[in-house]
């Protein structure tokens, strides 16, 4: 039977420069739906997992139409709530070669930012669910958002349900009286696996010293929090805008575990990318052992720098098919 996983967070509407045009050249703007927990749903689903995303929507035609990206893509979407009248936005100028991509963000007073904790019912959606995950972004958005996380990662505790969080934030999105320092800790320390960098654990946690290698700083952070079983991450080489190469790591208690380095030198989507990574633990941790996962995440990512959009739509196929060393690109027939 296949595994199911649960996602909660908001889902926004990217709106995009065709091509790589700048802001200042655009006459039209391209539209896809996205968000990182939502990403990582989808990637689960189109790698033959059930997969269910947790939101909350505007409820108008904007709403409506993000939910039926969610059901195109392969997501049950009997968890999305809705209410109030705005959809996050943001817009996306994709860099090339020399040129960095750049992002602005419309969010504050959305639909999915205003939520409260007593509008889920957490022991219901995750009756069935084999893992649960979340990304720091979640609880940087409102205060809502972050307790509503907090009592999922909670309930999926009490259920027996693993729970996974991509924990790397943004520190200038906590703008609503409380810093990260103060929320991650707590949703943390309930986490089984934690994807993360030496970076990130030192600035929510006050764990490591700069300089420190990833595996210091891991250990660390597991004797903090003992429930973390795996901590997770991965070395970006950015060589251009257009050349990344991707190499990830793993602390899993006992031992270091690291890919081989893969080389990505025509990059046509770099946004969700860590989303795809995520949702290759996830699947690769709940099929194969450590170091198998790792390389299968990592060959999930290095795929997605190839699909335009928010969203990993590769099938379990093609992960398994660079993951196992066919660089080729050769068609398949």
């Amino acid at each position: 039977m296949a595994k199911k996983v649960i996602t909660f967070g908001e889902v926004m509407m990217r709106l995009s420069p065709p091509g790589n045009s700048m802001f200042s050249q655009a006459t039209s703007f391209d539209l896809v739906y996205g968000g990182g927990a939502a990403n990582v749903a989808i990637s689960c689903g189109y790698l033959g997992m059930k997969a269910a995303h947790v939101t909350r929507f505007p409820d108008n035609a904007l709403g409506k139409a993000a939910t039926q990206f969610l059901r195109k893509h392969w997501l049950s979407t009997e968890h999305v709530f809705y209410g109030d009248d705005m959809l996050g936005k943001y817009f996306l100028q994709k860099g090339a070669v020399h040129r960095s991509s750049e992002v602005i963000y419309e969010r504050e007073g959305s639909s999915f930012s205003l939520i409260e904790p007593s509008m889920i019912n957490w022991e219901h959606i995750l009756k069935d669910a084999d893992w649960f995950h979340w990304t720091g972004i979640t609880p940087a958005i409102s205060d809502g958002a972050a307790m509503a996380c907090l009592d999922a990662i909670k309930t999926a505790n009490r259920m027996g349900v693993k729970v996974s969080g991509d924990i790397n934030s943004r520190q200038n999105m906590w703008k609503y009286g409380k810093t990260m320092q103060e929320v991650m800790p707590e949703l943390v320390k309930n986490c089984d696996i934690v994807i993360t960098s030496s970076r990130g654990i030192r600035e929510m946690f006050g764990i490591g010293e700069k300089g420190d290698k990833f595996r210091q700083v891991a250990k660390k952070l597991m004797d903090e929090f003992p429930k973390i079983k795996k901590v997770v991450g991965k070395n970006r080489k950015s060589i251009s805008a257009s050349h990344q190469q991707i190499q990830g790591k793993m602390w899993n208690g006992e031992k270091y575990i690291k890919t081989e380095t893969l080389n990505i030198t025509h990059v046509i989507d770099r946004v969700g990318t860590g989303d795809a990574f995520a949702a290759g633990i996830i699947y690769g941790l709940l099929h194969f052992d450590d170091k198998r996962a790792l390389d299968f995440a990592s060959a999930a990512c290095t795929l997605k720098h190839t699909v335009p959009g928010d969203v990993n739509m590769v099938t379990l196929e093609n992960v398994i098919s660079l993951m196992d060393g066919d660089t080729s690109g050769t068609i398949k027939r």
